[in-house]
């Protein structure tokens, strides 16, 4: 696949552009009136946005997150609150690892994959260069347990683990059977999984081709 080629200075804090193979991106304007807070459908979301910490697999702060927040498009925001709902009624709810993710940020994975020499990521499908994540149609995400105080089950691997052992099938007993459960409740509402990372999941809207570059703040 093809990787994005970014135009500009994102440091500036000026919106960069993309080569012609990428999406094209959208105004903040229009990122503004497409994307919604998930934090303003229901509170009850469990937030930890690792690319807005060190805590993440390039061990910096990604280019473009500068809040522990979480957006999507209106549609798939509101589906996945109606997951939520879902999962309240037995006691679970879902933990958000990343929803919307500025362009800026996937360039950044891509440059952390050339600067330590570790392209294969990109080729074998675990760092996207182009991501449904800049359209605000994809979301990481797992299940608490709120009847434990909140805490996140065993879903067999950490967050981000770039191994086999984090494909959706290679699991068994009750780590198989909560990411049935997880996968279940999403499809449900319309998501579908990534095999290939039992976190991912990405929601369909016809049409929706502008990429955003909007800061997470």
């Amino acid at each position: 696949m093809g990787s994005l080629l970014l135009l500009g200075n994102p440091a500036s804090g000026q919106a960069p552009t993309v080569a012609d193979s990428a999406p094209a991106v959208a105004p903040d304007s229009a990122a503004r009136a497409m994307l919604m807070d998930l934090r303003s459908l229901d509170s009850s979301i469990v937030f930890e946005i690792r690319y807005a910490t060190t805590r993440n697999f390039t061990g910096s702060v990604l280019p473009g997150y500068e809040a522990n927040r979480a957006y999507l498009r209106r549609e798939a925001a509101e589906a996945l609150a109606r997951v939520q709902r879902r999962l309240r009624s037995g006691g679970m709810g879902l933990k958000v690892f990343d929803g919307y993710r500025p362009v800026r940020a996937t360039l950044g994975m891509v440059e952390w994959a050339r600067r330590t020499d570790q392209m294969h990521l990109i080729e074998d499908g675990y760092i996207a260069s182009h991501s449904r994540h800049n359209l605000g149609l994809a979301v990481d995400l797992t299940l608490v347990d709120f009847s434990v105080g909140g805490r996140e089950v065993d879903m067999g691997t950490p967050y981000d683990t770039f191994s086999e052992q984090a494909h959706y099938a290679n699991a068994t007993g009750r780590t198989l059977r909560y990411r049935q459960l997880l996968r279940r409740v999403m499809e449900s509402e319309g998501f579908r999984q990534y095999e290939q990372e039992w976190w991912h999941y990405s929601f369909e809207v016809p049409g929706a081709t502008p990429a955003f570059d909007m800061v997470v703040r």
